[in-house]
């Protein structure tokens, strides 16, 4: 039995994106070919692999078994071809990062543009999302994230600065007509704007910490959005008088310079450590990805 390499490339593509369509937009390859490189290879298998409906393409049994033992076989083929990579004089590739809405946002700027001018021959894909993923198999070289306890087999480097603080905000015009709270349980009597992860928690509680007291809040309010892709409209709601908004620092700070949003409860802000890259501890690392963890190094922010 014998099956082609291109046609393995294929059927993981296409199993990863959930259709031919959209491996096709990710690839480079037409819908057409990749649907022929897998029919073909589910000819020389003798097993179908992909459950095809006009609305998704999702794996049969054996299509799950053998994209799960064939993610990572042809990561570490991709990995190996790319050692002649590293001798070239500029390293050359494709580099795709699974990372969180905030690192997208108050990250990464810092850090892409001199990266890709150092690096032209680089072509990078940023999938900002909030929900913790296996890298590998979503298709990415590395991820970002704001702990530093990883799985196995995973190395983690930090990226982008070391101590950022939670901020707790609401419009000038709305702490004129409800007071501006003095301690952190007086958010119990506010409107508050709530955050709720992929998973469907809510980010709550709301934790303060002051010379060694830590506080706890459950707010509530009349606005919920989703962490990461609607966070905006909750700032834009905070701006227009609805609540008190506790996210990122970084996040609020140009608010905070136009006076637009007034920082509350600040020496109750709680620090907490900065992000890291962290990819897969395996002995060959693609050129693009060495190139991206050495120059992060060799920018990283002081402590």
């Amino acid at each position: 039995m014998k099956a082609d390499l291109s046609d393995l490339n294929a059927f993981v593509a296409v199993a990863r994106a959930g259709g031919f369509r959209e491996a096709a937009r990710g690839s480079g390859s037409s819908a057409s070919f990749l649907s022929e490189a897998v029919r073909r290879l589910e000819a020389e298998l003798g097993v179908r692999l992909l459950n095809r409906t006009t609305r998704s393409v999702v794996p049969t049994e054996a299509g799950k078994g053998l994209l799960e033992r064939l993610g990572p076989a042809l990561t570490e083929v991709e990995a190996a071809l790319d050692v002649v990579n590293g001798f070239r004089d500029r390293p050359a590739g494709s580099l795709r990062l699974n990372v969180p809405v905030s690192a997208a946002r108050l990250v990464l700027p810092a850090i892409i543009p001199p990266f890709l001018a150092a690096y032209p021959d680089i072509r990078l894909e940023i999938v900002a999302e909030e929900s913790f993923v296996d890298v590998l198999a979503a298709g990415c070289d590395a991820g970002i994230r704001y702990d530093e306890r990883l799985e196995q087999d995973m190395i983690a480097i930090p990226i982008g600065p070391r101590r950022q603080r939670f901020a707790t905000a609401a419009s000038p015009a709305y702490l004129d007509r409800h007071g501006r709270p003095q301690h952190p349980s007086e958010l119990l009597d506010h409107a508050c704007l709530l955050g709720r992860f992929d998973s469907g928690a809510l980010t709550t509680p709301w934790e303060y910490e002051r010379d060694g007291e830590v506080v706890r809040v459950e707010p509530s309010g009349p606005l919920i959005v989703k962490v990461g892709g609607a966070t905006d409209l909750s700032v834009d709601a905070a701006i227009a008088g609805t609540g008190v908004i506790s996210i990122f620092e970084d996040w609020l700070r140009p608010y905070f310079d136009s006076g637009v949003l007034e920082p509350i409860l600040e020496p109750w802000w709680q620090r907490f450590s900065g992000p890291f890259l962290y990819y897969p501890g395996r002995r060959l690392v693609p050129a693009p990805l060495r190139a991206f963890i050495d120059f992060v190094k060799a920018s990283a922010s002081p402590a």
